[in-house]
């Protein structure tokens, strides 16, 4: 019995002490399946809701993933756990990420769909232009807003977060104070004196008005818009028959079409200008005697446009008017950076001052379904598949001064001389090229068919020294501009916008249509010399110093004195622009 006893006792002994030790065991076992069952499951609501790299997922009725898809994503983690193990499928997607945050370009969406570099964070950041849109816009109704990121390198230019916030601000209020709200309709109806509680109310507006090509309305529409953020206006724009369709809604929450009921839409004779309001204040600067409405003329034609508008004094009366109606043709923001009491804010939203229409062009100019549809179709039928893009904006002026021929001999050593495209071997016709040859695309966007079909033949029947294969495409040629025509303004939007994709650009000097191409790119083009009779200029070219526009018509006299000034000896970011001599281009100085 005592043996028996014994016995008993040590096997009580040993279950206590091996008993604890199976149970942990268990547990353990158990937690690691769990953990990989877990991480199928987020794996699973990752590729069910990465934005844009899952297309096509169904859900049934009880509210699963659909079992072909949740079995692929399933064999695929398993696939790579064998191979690296759970750990590795992490890290490697964490190293993905910060990879594609580096620099691509032209992600087509099956792309997107099948590469798991694309984190959800870093497609959402390239989607949003990096803050500079919001996410609230239903994407069907404006289909670029969304998708234009994959069509061009992510931009080195970051907005500030400034900016960002000033936008933010400026959405608020364009939603408070549009069209038909209360503000608005109290505002638009009011009679024809503005008391001093009209003076100081909270919504005030900026009507912007057509003039001349869509070049100069786009650079000129980019200034008002800045100048609105700036005076905290509500930015409307009287779009024509010829402008609509083209661009998508900016604003969310609300339009910034004018309304058509807008007391003068049409009939703007009997409104005053700010010149003729500018002289009565002269003597007495009462706000009783301001209008509720004033004409601001900033045309290139007008002779008020050294009426100091650039000055502090010509702001403070400017700022009492409750609506100003703008008529103009210029890229006039750099006269916002000589006003005294923007500079800090002007300094704060932009760092780099060569950026100003590359963000807010690309805020507020997204093409319309239509004008995408013809921009994406072309793009994949002739741009998608070349190593590299060219882009030839060809503006003729007077077709008198320059011939044709002459102006294609000086694209030829612009473009051979600055590598931009090779020269041709004229001893050897082309042959078929090779699967593995080097090819570049050089779309041309001019009123004229000549430059095409020059050019492509010229790369057609010979063989380039260096080997590459070269194709040339002309997307239209309407032989003169109609600015007035909804369907030519559509054209000219859409290879404006195939412009801006290219890697590299060659303009015209004194186009608007070759500016706003090259900022929305976040290009220094290549400009032209400006050519007579049959001589090639020499150099054929210039590197532009800055991706910004030229301000053709800059005021000349100081704000201080009446005397002419030059403002490049006052202001460190502004240059005369290479292509006309007493126009000013923003740059981005170093100290």
């Amino acid at each position: 019995m005592d043996k028996v006893g014994w016995r008993f006792r040590t096997l009580l002994v040993v279950g206590s002490i091996t008993f604890p030790i199976l149970l942990t065991f268990t547990l353990i076992h158990q937690n690691s399946i769990f953990g990989l069952v877990e991480g199928f499951s987020k794996i699973n609501v990752l590729a069910a809701t990465g934005t844009g790299r899952v297309q096509n997922i169904t859900v049934q009725a009880e509210g699963q993933i659909d079992q072909n898809i949740r079995e692929s994503v399933i064999d695929k983690v398993l696939r790579e756990k064998d191979h690296n193990g759970m750990s590795g499928i992490l890290g490697e997607q964490n190293q993905a990420k910060t990879k594609s945050d580096v620099g691509r370009k032209n992600i087509s969406f099956e792309e997107q769909k099948n590469d798991p570099s694309l984190s959800a964070t870093s497609v959402a950041n390239d989607k949003l232009l990096d803050g500079l849109l919001v996410s609230t816009f239903d994407e069907t109704s404006c289909l670029s807003r969304y998708r234009s990121y994959l069509y061009r390198k992510a931009s080195p230019h970051k907005p500030s977060k400034y900016l960002i916030s000033r936008l933010r601000n400026y959405e608020h209020l364009h939603t408070n104070c549009g069209p038909h709200t209360k503000s608005y309709n109290k505002i638009v109806t009011k009679g024809t004196e503005v008391s001093k509680n009209d003076a100081a109310t909270k919504c005030k507006y900026l009507v912007w008005t057509a003039s001349n090509g869509l070049g100069n309305r786009m650079v000129t529409l980019a200034s008002a818009f800045l100048y609105a953020i700036l005076t905290n206006r509500v930015l409307l724009v009287r779009f024509g028959f010829d402008m609509f369709g083209l661009f998508c809604e900016p604003f969310p929450n609300s339009s910034w079409l004018l309304p058509r009921s807008f007391p003068y839409w049409k009939d703007q004779k009997h409104i005053e200008t700010y010149e003729s309001v500018l002289m009565k204040n002269k003597a007495n600067s009462s706000q009783e005697l301001l209008p509720p409405f004033l004409i601001l003329n900033l045309q290139h034609s007008h002779d008020g446009h050294n009426n100091f508008f650039h000055c502090d004094r010509g702001q403070d009366l400017l700022q009492k008017v409750p609506t100003l109606i703008l008529s103009s043709d210029q890229y006039f923001a750099p006269s916002l950076f000589m006003i005294q009491s923007f500079r800090q804010d002007l300094s704060k939203m932009f760092p780099e001052k060569d950026t100003v229409f590359h963000h807010l062009g690309r805020y507020l100019f997204h093409p319309s379904n239509e004008a995408w549809k013809l921009i994406s179709k072309s793009y994949e039928a002739h741009l998608a598949k070349a190593n590299e893009r060219i882009g030839l904006q060809i503006r003729v002026f007077n077709t008198h001064r320059a011939p044709h021929q002459t102006i294609i001999n000086e694209i030829l050593a612009c473009t051979i001389q600055h590598k931009l495209l090779p020269e041709v071997d004229m001893q050897k016709l082309a042959t078929s090229p090779l699967k593995k040859q080097t090819s570049k695309v050089v779309i041309v966007a001019s009123l004229y068919s000549e430059y095409g079909e020059k050019l492509g033949t010229m790369y057609v029947t010979n063989t380039t020294v260096t080997r590459e294969v070269i194709r040339v495409y002309q997307p239209s040629h309407e032989e003169r501009q109609k600015s007035n025509s909804d369907k030519h303004n559509i054209k000219a939007w859409t290879e404006i916008y195939l412009l801006s994709l290219c890697d590299a650009l060659i303009t015209s000097p004194k186009s608007t249509f070759g500016y706003v191409a090259q900022s929305l790119g976040g290009l220094k083009p290549w400009i032209l010399q400006r050519a007579y009779g049959e001589t090639i200029p020499d150099p054929p070219c210039q590197r532009a110093m800055s991706m910004e526009p030229c301000f053709h018509y800059p005021p000349k006299y100081g704000c201080k004195a009446n005397s002419t000034v030059d403002f490049t000896s006052l202001f460190h970011h502004m240059k005369h622009c290479e292509d006309v001599a007493n126009g000013l281009r923003l740059i981005n100085a170093h100290h």
